[in-house]
């Protein structure tokens, strides 16, 4: 391990972020134990593994391809020029989105993010105002219905993907069945799969074929993100499978980048085993990171949710994770933080291109409050637990480069949790139980 790592042990800062610990009793002793451990397990040679294709996911017996698609560029065929100069043509044309999980998370946060080219009125044209892609996600018909029905849609001017890796999912099999009856016209659809003879029997314009590798939660790097790279444009997207290229390379040569990530999954570990925190907040104070927390939701409670390892000495897995925009949060969950009685920790996100801006302020003052509380300025009544250890990040901006950083960083604690933990965090069967139960009760109900 690089020396310069324990200068200052609960901090790292590179070009692209910085990070504080404020979790006093997260000791370098105890960090040293971790990495021993870290080095039984082979960690390196683990990491090595992922970034070279190699098989890790083993229950499905696959490599997991994500970290090669970002780095390869390979996010979409080039025939999807096609669909791409169709949209694009005429300013009236509208996004659906159908699919569920990651077939919807990363393309909601991309474009929440950087939907920067297509937001403005064209005044010079047709006077109409794109919105950001209309996502279908759920089971309940009330929501395809709203949503198609209710939002001024233009049957000829609405393009539909159909995004599902299995092309077997309930939820958006049944909202494709309402969209082509309301729609009329396949060819205003295109299906992004890893099952693309399951989908050939829809006549599509267009089927896209997504690598069987690539988990759902990781398919933001890939075609999956197609409908927010029409969005965002290409050279930005571009920009953000460069920004989860360049954490790949930090994690392989940049020893302080290696011990930064260490620190934030062996302190999740021992939070979670130790200290029995077992849920975490994560708050983005910066709105076009609200949906923050729903992606890192998935990617980890998916990931590390699942049963301990006999062998391992860590028996409690994946923490509980939730959150979402911090200046609301104050106004809502942010009391029971301060003064419950709950086991928590936070990781807590700000940008700091506007260290002026009250958003900003809430970020460093909530970090410093919820792990130290206050002696001052509060009536005893008003008094904080001050007990809860926080994780701050702090982006030096928010660009598409910096996301794709911030989400390979994120990839990788979690994947350092897993070989820490002795799971894999590449399948996803607990996910299965509810499918296969659901299908059982509509068989014996005639639905």
């Amino acid at each position: 391990m690089n020396k310069k790592l324990f200068v200052d042990f609960k901090t790292f800062e590179n070009d692209i972020l910085s990070y504080e610990a404020y979790m006093n009793d997260f000791s370098e002793k105890l960090f040293q134990e971790f990495d021993l451990t870290a080095k039984k397990l082979n960690l390196s040679k683990q990491i090595d593994d992922l970034l070279n294709g190699e098989k890790v996911n083993l229950s499905e017996d696959q490599s997991a391809i994500h970290s090669q698609v970002r780095n390869l560029k390979k996010h979409y065929p080039k025939s999807m020029d096609l669909i791409d100069s169709r949209i694009n043509s005429d300013l009236g044309w509208e996004i659906v989105v159908l699919g569920i999980g990651g077939s919807f998370e990363g393309t909601k946060l991309l474009t929440e993010c950087f939907n920067i080219n297509l937001n403005k009125r064209d005044v010079d044209s047709t006077n109409e105002t794109p919105r950001d892609p209309i996502f279908i996600t759920g089971s309940d018909p009330e929501e395809i219905r709203f949503k198609l029905n209710n939002f001024d849609l233009i049957k000829e001017k609405t393009f539909f993907f159909v995004v599902s890796k299995s092309f077997t999912t309930d939820e958006t099999l049944e909202s494709l069945k309402y969209a082509l009856e309301w729609s009329g016209d396949p060819k205003n659809f295109a299906a992004i799969t890893a099952n693309p003879k399951a989908a050939e029997q829809y006549n599509f314009l267009k089927i896209i074929e997504l690598e069987p590798e690539i988990g759902g939660r990781y398919s933001i790097w890939s075609c999956a993100s197609y409908p927010a790279n029409i969005k965002m444009g290409d050279s930005a997207f571009e920009s953000f499978l460069e920004g989860g290229a360049r954490a790949d390379k930090d994690l392989v040569k940049d020893q302080d980048y290696l011990g930064f990530l260490k620190r934030l999954s062996f302190s999740d570990i021992w939070l979670n085993n130790v200290k029995s925190k077992k849920t975490r907040a994560v708050l983005s104070y910066s709105w076009r990171l609200r949906s923050f927390a729903d992606y890192v939701q998935q990617l980890e409670m998916e990931s590390l949710g699942k049963q301990p390892n006999k062998n391992s000495e860590f028996k409690a897995t994946g923490q509980i994770i939730f959150g979402g925009y911090g200046p609301t949060a104050q106004h809502s969950y942010f009391q029971l933080l301060h003064q419950g009685t709950q086991n928590i920790c936070a990781d807590i996100l700000a940008v700091q291109e506007d260290p002026s801006s009250l958003a900003y302020a809430q970020a460093i003052t909530q970090a410093k409050l919820l792990s130290s509380g206050a002696d001052d300025l509060l009536q005893e009544s008003e008094k904080i637990n001050g007990d809860v250890p926080v994780n701050l990040f702090l982006l030096k901006k928010l660009d598409p480069f910096t996301l794709g950083y911030l989400i390979a960083t994120w990839e990788h604690r979690t994947f350092i949790t897993s070989v820490m933990l002795q799971i894999n965090p590449f399948d996803q069967f607990g996910v299965r139980s509810g499918k296969i139960y659901t299908k059982k009760y509509l068989r014996e109900n005639g639905a």
